[in-house]
């Protein structure tokens, strides 16, 4: 059991009693690298020598991934940010593939008397990867502590999608007039901006988010059309503080199936040698679908794609990620306190920026499928939830 005392009843955060941060986790060491490898692919059949040529990408920074300290610092963001606001709120966190892992923390939550739980996922847009394999986790978690006999199973309701959140979107504006201030002048007012996030199969983009936004032939559903709109928000905050309208273009990165099933394209090396056919001055990349900078930005971008930039002679800064920014531990407060005032039946008023509004709080059936039928919790179709 944890030392953080149960909130008072009927405060703010009403009904919740805690928040979860879930998120993907990460090597610790060189020797976690290929056991935490077998965990992400567990069920597809990848040979173990496979995996250690995937593990070089962790090998070549120790074997540590970045992404639990960077957990660790929005954790720290988190209980700074509801202290200072008087949110009496205990912050959990889990992980779906690494110490400390969703099942372990969702019984010692329980343990603690912890009845009503809202869940901050480390995904901003609507996918299956990106949302309904999280719920997918919370699921067998909750089975498992079923099994074990835990007593009073506690309900989880995942927190809705925050891609357009003012408090996710500022801190990447500001990231991109940063790094386009650190360009060299002569180039600076032609960098184009670069757009990136991870390329998933063309079917699982066109069936992401609800069945009404759901696409065909690879036109990408709703995991698209959200990351458009916060590139078109960025874009224009930057021309209207910039006084430059610059070319800009969603790309794709971190691509991992097989060779014959189409992916999200055009992918970030291939979109820079096109820039530099093309002679534009320069680029910034700005990861808008990753929280944090953790090793597919790190390598992805900060050295693989570097590299290719550097073999172009084209000049490219990456601006930074939205990580532990304060802004977005205010954002990850108004998502609990909206949602608490919502499942109290009170009045709501959402932020969210761009065209496409807030989205919605409760996945709907059918959301983000999965390639085959898992239960998953915290949705419409929830063994758990209602």
């Amino acid at each position: 059991m944890s030392d953080q005392p149960l909130p008072p009843a009927g405060g703010p955060a009403a009904p919740y009693d805690a928040l979860l941060l879930l998120s993907f986790g990460g090597p610790e060491g060189p020797d976690d690298v290929v056991p935490f490898l077998e965990n992400v692919t567990r069920g597809r059949g990848i040979p173990r020598e496979r995996l250690k040529e995937v593990g070089q990408h962790y090998f070549g920074f120790g074997g540590v991934s970045p992404i639990n300290a960077q957990n660790r610092a929005l954790l720290d963001a988190l209980r700074k940010d509801f202290a200072e606001h008087g949110l009496d709120l205990p912050v959990y966190w889990g992980n779906r593939n690494w110490d400390p892992y969703l099942t372990d923390v969702l019984r010692a939550m329980a343990a603690d008397g912890r009845r009503r739980i809202a869940v901050l996922a480390t995904s901003a847009y609507a996918s299956y990867s990106g949302c309904r394999q999280y719920r997918e986790n919370l699921a067998d978690a909750l089975a498992t502590l079923a099994a074990e006999g835990v007593p009073e199973l506690p309900r989880v309701d995942k927190l809705r999608h925050y891609f357009n959140h003012p408090g996710f979107v500022q801190p990447m504006i500001d990231g991109v007039l940063a790094s386009l201030a650190a360009l060299p002048p002569e180039v600076r007012a032609g960098a184009h901006l670069v757009f990136t996030t991870h390329s998933i199969p063309t079917a699982a983009a066109d069936t992401s988010g609800p069945v009404e936004e759901h696409t065909e032939h690879g036109e990408g559903g709703a995991y698209v059309k959200q990351h458009l709109d916060v590139a078109k928000v960025i874009a224009d905050a930057v021309r209207a503080e910039t006084g430059t309208e610059r070319p800009w273009e969603l790309v794709y990165q971190s691509r991992s199936g097989a060779p014959h099933i189409p992916w999200l394209e055009p992918d970030i090396c291939d979109h820079l040698e096109a820039l530099h056919e093309a002679a534009a001055p320069a680029a910034v990349m700005v990861p808008i679908g990753f929280v944090s900078d953790h090793m597919e930005v790190m390598y992805d971008l900060d050295t693989e794609a570097t590299a290719k930039a550097a073999e172009l002679g084209l000049p490219v800064a990456r601006s930074a990620t939205v990580g532990a920014d304060p802004r977005f531990a205010a954002a990850v407060r108004e998502l609990v306190l909206e949602r608490a005032a919502a499942e109290r039946g009170e009045p709501v008023e959402r932020c969210a920026l761009g065209l496409l509004g807030a989205s919605h709080d409760l996945c709907a059936v059918g959301c983000c499928p999965a390639r085959a039928p898992r239960p998953a919790a915290a949705g419409a179709d929830s063994p758990y939830t209602r």
